[in-house]
């Protein structure tokens, strides 16, 4: 037995899928290539849509205006299994233990701020006490004055 994939990571789907089984012919040999082609797509579908509902930046204005809620959420394998997880950036003073996220079921870290309307807010997470992190979901990313890294942007 063989199995051979190819995969397009822009674009999240399989290009090719080629198994060959001893004993089947050719026909057999199709009609089962198409079954788990399809299999498999549905199972990295599934994974995919789960990871793009679950991470990223949901922002809610308030009605004065003055004020915008935003919700960060971290995807659990941005994580790799470290237990504490904080956002630091302009809203805290960059304070590394101003604002703890809090752990789902999902194993996603969340955080919903009040940070004022019509401002830039750079920010990064801090993962488990040394591991900085950009949001892959960032409004933008601007140079750090520090090192060589961005920062993220989010925009209210």
């Amino acid at each position: 037995m063989r199995e051979f994939i190819r995969w397009n990571p822009q674009t999240h789907s399989i290009i090719e899928y080629t198994r060959l089984v001893s004993g089947l012919s050719q026909n057999n040999q199709r009609s089962y290539q198409q079954k788990r082609v399809t299999e498999m797509k549905n199972v990295v579908n599934k994974k995919l849509s789960r990871n793009k509902m679950s991470s990223g930046i949901k922002k809610q204005y308030l009605k004065t205006n003055e004020a915008c809620k935003v919700r960060f959420r971290l995807p659990e394998n941005a994580v790799n299994g470290e237990e504490k997880v904080c956002i630091v950036g302009d809203f805290n003073n960059w304070n590394p233990s101003a604002n703890p996220m809090q752990k789902l079921k999902s194993g996603d870290y969340t955080i919903t701020l009040t940070l004022k309307s019509g401002k830039e807010y750079q920010y990064k997470y801090l993962i488990g006490g040394t591991k900085w992190e950009n949001d892959w979901n960032a409004d933008r990313y601007v140079r750090s004055p520090y090192g060589d890294s961005d920062n993220s942007v989010v925009i209210t």
